[in-house]
């Protein structure tokens, strides 16, 4: 098994909407990056952006037509940038999408076969948008499967727990940090 620690949507604009919980996600996120590092795993980093106009978002997109009118996601704003805190490492991997699924308008499934990754370890931010959407286009595609559920957050919380604790488990396994660092 070939295993990829993919973080997903841990970029500037998305984590502020996380206010005083963000720290904490951010020093878990950065343990499991360090382990990822420490096991010669791959990192991904999978950030949300549009290019300069946002030609692809439709105005029927209902999630992200009213980016487009606010320009804040555009590839080069600070909004779109992977949290300092965070940094990209010298061969990590960074995948630009351009929809909630992290496979939807990015080349991360090339990128993924091109590593010969079978098995996906995920962290991300919005458990209910970004992780959920990632969680049932890699089961699909028949990828196996970990969620490091201290390493996503939801603004709702009762739908991250909801999600967690019933829907997660039947496409992967739903570990904390410590859990899959501490595996073999």
């Amino acid at each position: 098994m070939t295993q990829a620690l993919v973080v997903m949507d841990m970029q500037n604009g998305i984590v502020a909407r996380l206010g005083e919980r963000a720290d904490e996600l951010l020093d878990t996120v950065e343990r499991a990056i360090a382990a990822a590092r420490d096991r010669a795993m791959n990192v991904i980093f999978v950030r949300v952006a549009f290019r300069p106009g946002a030609p692809e978002v439709s105005g029927r997109n209902q999630s992200f037509s009213a980016l487009k009118n606010a320009m804040v996601m555009d590839e080069t704003s600070d909004a779109t940038q992977i949290h300092p805190r965070l940094a990209l490492h010298d061969g990590d991997v960074l995948v630009t999408k351009r929809r909630v699924s992290a496979f939807a308008g990015s080349d991360l499934d090339v990128v993924l076969r091109s590593l010969e990754v079978d098995h996906l370890v995920l962290a991300g931010i919005a458990t209910s948008g970004v992780v959920l959407s990632t969680t049932r286009h890699a089961a699909d595609m028949d990828y196996g499967l970990t969620i490091l559920k201290d390493a996503c957050a939801d603004t709702d919380p009762e739908v991250h727990r909801v999600l967690l604790e019933k829907v997660f488990p039947r496409q992967a396994a739903v570990r904390t940090v410590d859990e899959w660092i501490a595996a073999p």
